[in-house]
């Protein structure tokens, strides 16, 4: 069977309940890409089954698809992880069915650190980009945002007056504020630079301290006010990186 003919077995499969999945997002206020993900994993456990509606499926058929997922195509953890959170949430949020526990082969989860650039990297990067790039990316170095986050800010978003940007409805709907002054190097060198864990977990949007631990490289020194790791790398930039940024404002 091509390609074609299998999206096409799938959309007529999926019309009506993908619609309903679809609704149920929006009234629950979830991001467009969320909405993507999870019709793109239901659809794929429908067509797994040989198209069987999920209404008579369970546990088994969640299991064997996640398993499939890991063993044979040897997908990344967090793959397999938001598979199951597309099919929990379609069971639980769409069909009103209880599935009971869920025990499939797990994905592993690599071992990685983020990659981080030092401060002077950080500032070159910024020096050969102009334009709408270079703000975004002094803002996402500047104050953490994700790249989401970035793209949809607004003016209304930014206070001039103290500046701070809040973050509205930020991942999992949380408002936060965010000081205005890349991500995991804006996460890492406030971290280096002493600052408080749970305030940096704060301002990244962390619902787990486990998340922003994964930049620790230093001891927690207590708890201070924070300053914006761009506006101190410009203070402590070489002469050599100040020259790369004399034709372009930052």
């Amino acid at each position: 069977m091509g390609k074609q003919s299998e999206k096409k077995l799938l959309d007529q499969a999926c019309t009506e309940l993908c619609r309903s999945v679809r609704d149920t997002i929006r009234l629950k206020h979830y991001s467009i890409r969320t909405e993507q993900a999870y019709v793109h994993w239901i659809k794929r456990y429908i067509f797994f089954h040989n198209l069987e509606h999920p209404n008579d499926m369970g546990s088994p058929e969640i299991e064997a698809f996640l398993t499939h997922l890991a063993v044979k195509e040897n997908v990344a953890a967090f793959t397999q992880n938001q598979a199951l959170a597309a099919l929990l949430f379609l069971y639980r949020e769409v069909l009103r069915k209880d599935v009971g526990s869920v025990d499939a082969v797990r994905a592993k989860k690599p071992k990685r650190l983020p990659t981080v650039l030092t401060e002077e990297e950080a500032l070159k990067v910024i020096g050969f980009l102009s334009g709408t790039n270079r703000l975004m990316a002094k803002l996402l170095y500047g104050s953490g945002l994700r790249v989401t986050e970035c793209v949809r800010l607004r003016v209304k978003n930014v206070d001039f007056t103290r500046q701070q940007i809040l973050v509205r409805d930020g991942k999992d709907e949380k408002d936060r504020v965010t000081p205005h002054v890349f991500r995991h190097s804006f996460a890492t060198h406030l971290l280096e630079s002493g600052y408080d864990i749970h305030k940096v977990q704060g301002l990244l949007g962390h619902k787990d301290v486990k998340t922003t631990r994964i930049y620790t490289h230093v001891l927690n020194r207590g708890p201070l006010a924070v300053h914006s790791p761009l506006d101190q790398a410009l203070a402590r930039a070489t002469p050599s990186v100040e020259i790369q940024t004399t034709n372009q404002r930052i």
